[in-house]
């Protein structure tokens, strides 16, 4: 059964610890993150961005096949679906839809609209059982064909958000999607404390997981981060085990065409990544 978000990342925040929220984009991810997930009794939460909702023919395809896996692989395990940098119309359409979890992404919006559109989502989340995520100042890099600078976010505006009754807030600190550019001047921890202390209790969501060093990623956990999205990692290593077994030419001996063969070895490396972060985030048995 899909679950909110809320309870688990409120005890992420309060156990020092972050939740993992893994994109999917088709069958290969979705069952290799619920599988890993399982295997390492931790709370989870399956992204989806509107392209990849999209890409696989749409949200009712995605939570049809997202329950038919918890079920048919019998998944005990906390699981949230969620919408990853929704629009107003998406959200709509992923509640409708079945998804146990949104993001609305309001941040290129005036700061009054985007308090009042947040707001309509928040009663409506409330009403049925779902977590809420609202994101303030733009997060860096490329998503979906949107480039930012990966600027900080507002302190003030963020706790003006998560005043809203939003359940996490995503705050710009300088992260960025995609692969990070040599000038990067890391994450700002200040910007972070800044929004921690206004925002007290409140779980933070740090975007753009990949390629954030390992001591800044634990730093970021114990000012209180308690959800990393990862996407770009788990891609570049199915991108990379595919590629070398066609190198190899393993797809030409004897039946290494079939795609099960062909993407099994993509499949383990997104599992290995998976693994590898929820051991970083510290949600391993916290299940």
């Amino acid at each position: 059964m899909l679950v909110s978000a809320k309870e688990m990342l409120q005890k992420a925040k309060a156990g020092k610890y972050a939740v993992g929220q893994f994109n999917i984009n088709n069958l290969e991810w979705t069952k290799a993150i619920l599988l890993t997930a399982q295997e390492m009794n931790s709370p989870v939460i399956l992204g989806v961005s509107e392209g990849a909702g999209k890409y696989m023919t749409g949200y009712k395809t995605v939570v049809g096949m997202v329950k038919g896996m918890l079920e048919e692989l019998k998944i005990t395990v906390p699981v949230a679906l969620h919408l990853d940098h929704g629009s107003y119309e998406g959200c709509l359409k992923c509640i409708e839809a079945g998804f146990s979890s949104i993001m609305f992404d309001g941040s290129h919006y005036p700061i009054e609209e985007n308090v009042a559109k947040t707001s309509e989502l928040v009663k409506i989340c409330n009403e049925k059982g779902m977590s809420l995520e609202a994101e303030v100042g733009s997060i860096g890099g490329e998503e979906d064909g949107v480039v930012g600078a990966g600027e900080c976010a507002d302190p003030q505006e963020c706790k003006a958000i998560a005043d809203l009754g939003v359940t996490m807030l995503a705050a710009g600190i300088g992260n960025i999607h995609g692969k990070y550019p040599e000038n990067w001047k890391g994450l700002s921890f200040d910007t972070l404390a800044a929004v921690q202390e206004l925002t007290g209790e409140m779980p933070l969501v740090l975007h753009g997981g990949t390629g954030i060093p390992e001591d800044m990623i634990k730093k970021a956990i114990s000012l209180g981060v308690a959800k990393i999205n990862v996407n770009t990692e788990c891609q570049l290593s199915f991108a990379a085990a595919t590629r070398e077994y066609i190198e190899a030419g393993k797809d030409l001996q004897g039946k290494g065409f079939d795609p099960r063969k062909l993407l099994a070895p993509g499949f383990e490396a997104i599992k290995a990544t998976v693994r590898e972060k929820i051991a970083l985030f510290g949600s391993e048995n916290k299940a």
